[in-house]
């Protein structure tokens, strides 16, 4: 009996190599945007020095969709490397000079928090953007990204609560097992 059950952990502990194929598709998809990157890129520099170049509201609309994809890769990134690393396997570049700071600590709650940071990032990028275009936007659309940036607000500062609450409880419960 005992052999079946260290087989099926052996079996649950290996599925966590079922992730590794969509961190893959993530990678896909941040070629996707590098692609969108340079496009947008080429089409900022073909219409700045054109025959007939586009206005500073039109050229700062453009950079904010530039800075935008590249905060979506930066997402990419952490979910890729940092969620591969806490679910899957360990990634054994302790001695890379190029090893991001932040991975040797990452842990879910430090992913999850990251990743509320940055989605908050990428909302107000989009929310300035709205701002600066918004006399050729609706009111309701206005509203709705202003009550949608809120909610990623509190969002993240309601997973910073609970990581705190947690990280307290731990502190102590490791205080009374000694």
């Amino acid at each position: 009996m005992k052999s079946a059950v260290n087989k099926l952990e052996m079996f649950i502990f290996w599925s966590r190599w079922i992730q590794a194929p969509l961190y893959l598709g993530l990678i896909v998809a941040q070629v996707v945007y590098v692609y969108l990157f340079l496009s947008e890129l080429m089409h900022l520099v073909q219409n700045a020095f054109g025959s007939a170049p586009i206005n500073e509201t039109a050229i700062m609309l453009i950079v904010l969709g530039l800075i935008d994809v590249v905060m979506i890769a930066n997402l990419l990134i952490m979910v890729i490397i940092g969620g591969y690393e806490t679910f899957v396997s360990r990634l054994h570049v302790d001695d890379h000079p190029d090893q991001p700071e932040w991975l040797s600590h990452v842990n879910a709650g430090v992913l999850k928090i990251k990743l509320s940071a940055a989605i908050i990032g990428i909302s107000s990028i989009h929310l300035l953007k709205t701002f600066i275009n918004a006399a050729n936007m609706d009111e309701h659309t206005i509203k709705w990204q202003v009550i949608i940036h809120i909610v990623f607000l509190l969002s993240a500062l309601a997973m910073v609560m609970v990581d705190r609450i947690m990280n307290q409880t731990l502190v102590i419960s490791k205080q009374n097992s000694h």
